[in-house]
């Protein structure tokens, strides 16, 4: 007879993890429901939301900005950029002083698809964490506690 499989939790329930892993997914079937009409998937939403916040204080945004920015693999945010070039949402061009690094910056186009994206996921937001109505303060310093923690 095969050995009972022992669980550290009683519950899925009280599995930290395993809500944040439920909660990740229910959010960002939400987020993917906003941002298809936008042809934008939840990456390149996030890669182009960094440059726009990097943007308003910096004119020159490099790949690795970004990369740190997002928290994201700087290979990914390469692969990413490259795509949202296609798509005509940014543009990426050698940078003036370092011979490594591109230039990162948003199209005419791309402001105008950031700036929609934006209002339909902050909207989606507000909706989706509602529910924690006078606590989402709380929930946000907690995310933000872990994120510091955990950030290498």
């Amino acid at each position: 007879m095969p050995k009972e499989i022992e669980f550290h939790f009683k519950s899925p329930k009280d599995s930290p993890g395993y809500l944040l892993g439920q909660v990740t997914m229910l959010w960002q079937r939400k987020l993917k429901k906003v941002l298809d009409p936008l042809d934008l998937t939840q990456t390149q939403f996030v890669l182009l939301a960094a440059l726009g916040w990097l943007s308003k204080k910096n004119k020159s945004v490099t790949q690795v900005d970004i990369a740190n920015q997002s928290n994201a693999d700087r290979m990914m945010v390469s692969k990413v950029l490259r795509t949202l070039v296609e798509k005509g949402f940014i543009t990426r061009q050698e940078h003036k002083t370092d011979t490594r690094a591109k230039t990162i910056r948003l199209t005419t186009k791309g402001e105008v698809i950031l700036q929609k994206a934006l209002i339909k996921v902050e909207n989606a937001d507000l909706d989706f964490f509602a529910a924690l109505d006078s606590k989402l303060s709380s929930f946000n310093k907690n995310m933000v506690q872990l994120i510091d923690k955990n950030n290498e």
